[in-house]
């Protein structure tokens, strides 16, 4: 079992990064424009890369960048420029797939630890110490393991190992796919994709065109591909207990609300297993707020061995969110005036939700809101900024919610 368990967070842009540090993760893992698996997350332009590196070691937390695509010819020159710069800023890992890019990165920032990419496909324990002959430090295990497997891996290899806890899942081996190439020219391999595996599926007999057969029953179409989402709030304890070093929450391309709410949750649950681990247990609060963000049915994929958790989501149910975000807040004032970026309509005297890092969410309501110059506003429009009054006070990177009517 590691001596120490880190909360391995998505930061798809600066924004994002903000807020998975502020709501309790230990490490982020981000990427730039290009090499990645995440094309359309937003992601870092190079001075924003160093900008984040410097942020998260202010704050002695860590940060890796993914370069994990598998490239072609061309692009083999400008990952070596690219991973040169990455050099200049010194983040604490980089995260590849490729043998070729690894042995760039060898050769170019030896003095950087690499981390091997899920896309990389390591799946028994003689892979992980090919890597570490390699001189890799970390492997992230292959999505198809159980935590049987994955705990051989660690015993035999004495590698760090990453693994998923939260988030969509991919249909394919590890990830490794090429759906999106066929069906829309988009590689998934190269940060492209664009997840046909979630498109809905119907068969059409040639004779009859336009009548569409559902394979299943089911009227709106099959889901063979739609895989569900992974939870593993409740199975913490086995985790760790297969010497698993880095729980790592899927989600670069998701907004804000959903990594604060499910950073706060596992930052809230690993606690709880430090503080007393022959006592831990699922509290109701961390299933509930897992609840209210968007995802596609819970499962626990294939770590714990069992047949219906990785059933394809056949009804291709999505879950309601019982709670609009309604904005961040960039500046507290002190005397309960908060300066809020609005990202949906906020009324005057409606009463709110405060997501903050530590505890349960805080009610509250808008007692009063201004303009910037301080006119008094009756309702504030998405994309301006307002101040706020509040009851309570709080903190930069605290977000504000309603309960949907």
């Amino acid at each position: 079992m590691p001596d120490t368990i880190e909360l391995l967070a998505p930061a798809g842009n600066f924004e994002k990064l903000e807020i998975a540090l502020h709501y309790g993760a230990d490490a982020v893992y981000l990427a730039g424009k290009d090499f990645s698996l995440r094309n359309f997350s937003g992601n870092f332009t190079f001075p924003e890369i160093g900008a984040a590196v410097r942020l998260v070691h202010d704050l002695g937390k860590r940060v890796y960048v993914a370069c994990n695509i598998y490239p072609r010819n061309h692009e083999l020159a400008p990952i070596a420029a690219y991973l040169a710069q990455l050099g200049e800023v010194c983040p604490d890992a980089v995260i590849v797939a490729d043998p070729g890019v690894f042995q760039l990165a060898r050769d170019i920032i030896p003095d950087i630890p690499l981390h091997i990419s899920t896309q990389a496909n390591t799946t028994h324990w003689a892979d992980a110490l090919f890597w570490k002959k390699m001189g890799a430090v970390r492997i992230n295990a292959a999505r198809e393991l159980r935590l049987s497997e994955i705990s051989e891996i660690v015993q035999k290899s004495q590698m760090e190992v990453e693994c998923f806890v939260h988030g969509a899942m991919c249909i394919s081996y590890s990830g490794r796919c090429l759906l999106s190439s066929f069906l829309a020219g988009r590689d998934s391999n190269r940060g492209q994709c664009c997840h046909p595996c979630r498109w809905q599926y119907a068969v059409m007999e040639e004779t009859r065109p336009g009548t569409y057969m559902p394979v299943m029953e089911d009227p709106r179409g099959t889901y063979i591909f739609n895989s569900r989402d992974l939870c593993m709030i409740a199975h913490l304890p086995e985790m760790i207990q297969a010497g698993i070093a880095s729980l790592k929450i899927e989600g670069r391309m998701k907004g804000i609300h959903y990594i604060a709410a499910v950073v706060k949750t596992y930052r809230e649950a690993l606690d709880a297993w430090r503080r007393d681990p022959a006592q831990y247990r699922v509290e109701d609060s961390w299933l509930a707020e897992l609840g209210r963000i968007s995802h596609r049915g819970y499962s626990t994929g294939f770590y714990l061995g069992s047949p219906d958790q990785i059933l394809p989501n056949f009804d291709n149910y999505k879950s309601f969110q019982d709670h609009v975000f309604l904005g961040k807040v960039l500046e507290a004032s002190g005397n309960r005036y908060v300066t809020c970026d609005v990202r949906n309509k906020i009324r005057k005297g409606e009463s709110v939700e405060m997501l903050v890092p530590k505890g349960p969410p805080q009610p509250d309501s808008i007692l009063d809101m201004t303009d910037m110059d301080g006119a008094s506003l009756e309702e504030a429009r998405t994309g301006t900024t307002v101040k706020l009054l509040l009851k309570g006070a709080y903190a930069p990177c605290d977000l504000i919610r309603k309960a949907r009517e």
